[in-house]
């Protein structure tokens, strides 16, 4: 195991009707004045923003609003939450929605003190001061409700990047998982392979020695392909939506991989597809994911076997260990499939012909990118091709 620093210092607000403390939660740290921040017409006609309106209200807080979040949200909102929190000298934002409404409330945060453009954090310079955030939860997928991550998406060239610190990670999270009950199959579906991908970027590592990890990881995973199939079944399942929930923020706030490498090649590939076709960033990585899994397995067979025997109950062929690792691909994928989630371009939305153009948005060069395996452009090409084509 590698020397790691863990921090996550969010305090998680889990349960049933918690959205209505989030006044309490903001004077606790400090808000006076917030811009409360969310997507469309759905948290308005759920009631859940009259519920955070009026526990803001009952401690006297006053706030703004803006929403219109996307799904791969945008710099240009962006930009006018900024202009609009100075303008009302905010100083707290609340962000109501999933991780698109989250990753666009971080940008504000760190785009309302800073003179420049607030993009120059999402192409590499560092983070030094933010807004405080918090968030009320209503999709479990992201992870932002517990991350120190945002990504935007920039409609000039569409270009998707994104930045992280510890500044950004939420001051607290409000997690009912009531909240997501109301969510159609293919978006909690769409959230659940976000999750699984975030602790795959982490569990494929070329760290020895990771028992604890591995074993987080794995209960993680298994987790998701318990509950999974059954709130697709019923929506109303509470108690798996409660533990789909927990699990999103365990997969994403890091404590299932440190001191291990980590990978996070798939989300960089799916990126540019999410970017280029605007589909949903689980649905891309449902594309992509098993499709890198294929490209990359014979770089450490048996840790492909560990995923396939611990996660998806395949027997080990000890005669032949790459039989087992391509059952346990192949056993994702099908996973994938059955919980309604696209497996190839043509059933995302994707063009073949686009694979250049990807490629080059990507942006490898002559270089290679990384932690599991390095692939160059002619690797990332040959997974999107992989991925093109995929089958059951």
């Amino acid at each position: 195991m590698d020397n790691f620093n863990f921090y996550s210092p969010t305090e998680f607000v889990f349960g049933k009707g918690r959205e209505n403390e989030c006044g309490r939660y903001v004077k606790k740290f400090g808000g006076t004045k917030v811009l409360i921040h969310f997507g469309g017409k759905s948290a308005e006609k759920s009631g859940l923003l009259g519920r955070v309106r009026a526990s803001l209200d009952a401690e006297n807080i006053p706030y703004c609003e803006l929403g219109g979040v996307q799904p791969n949200p945008r710099d240009t909102l962006v930009y006018k939450g900024i202009e609009l929190a100075r303008a009302e000298k905010v100083d707290f934002i609340l962000a109501v929605g999933g991780g698109s409404v989250i990753d666009s409330a971080k940008a504000i945060a760190v785009g309302v003190p800073y003179d420049g453009d607030f993009w120059d954090f999402y192409s590499g310079t560092q983070i030094k001061e933010a807004l405080p955030v918090a968030t009320v939860l209503t999709i479990a997928a992201a992870g932002s409700e517990g991350s120190p991550n945002s990504v935007i998406t920039k409609e000039d060239g569409l270009i998707k990047r994104g930045t992280g610190s510890d500044l950004i990670r939420p001051r607290f999270s409000v997690m009912d998982p009531e909240l997501t009950q109301t969510l159609p199959a293919y978006q909690t579906a769409c959230g659940a392979t976000d999750i699984m991908a975030h602790v795959f970027e982490r569990y494929f590592t070329n760290t020895p020695e990771v028992e604890i990890t591995d074993r987080l990881c794995e209960a993680v995973l298994c987790t998701m392909v318990k509950e999974v199939p059954r709130v697709i079944a019923d929506p109303n399942n509470y108690e798996a939506r409660a533990n789909i929930m927990w699990a999103g923020t365990v997969a994403h706030n890091n404590i299932v991989g440190v001191g291990r490498e980590q990978d996070w090649n798939s989300h960089g590939i799916e990126h540019e597809l999410s970017a280029l076709y605007d589909c949903a960033h689980g649905a891309g990585l449902a594309v992509i994911m098993p499709a890198w899994m294929e490209f990359v397995y014979k770089h450490n067979v048996m840790r492909f076997c560990q995923m396939a025997t611990r996660v998806f109950g395949c027997a080990m062929d000890f005669e032949n260990p790459e039989a087992t690792a391509v059952a346990g691909i192949k056993a994702f994928r099908t996973f994938l499939h059955n919980i309604g989630m696209p497996i190839n371009f043509a059933e995302l939305g994707a063009k073949e012909e686009d694979i250049p153009l990807l490629v080059k948005k990507f942006g490898v060069g002559t270089g290679r990118t990384g932690g599991f395996v390095k692939l160059s452009a002619e690797d990332v090409t040959s997974i999107y091709k992989l991925a093109a084509k995929a089958a059951l």
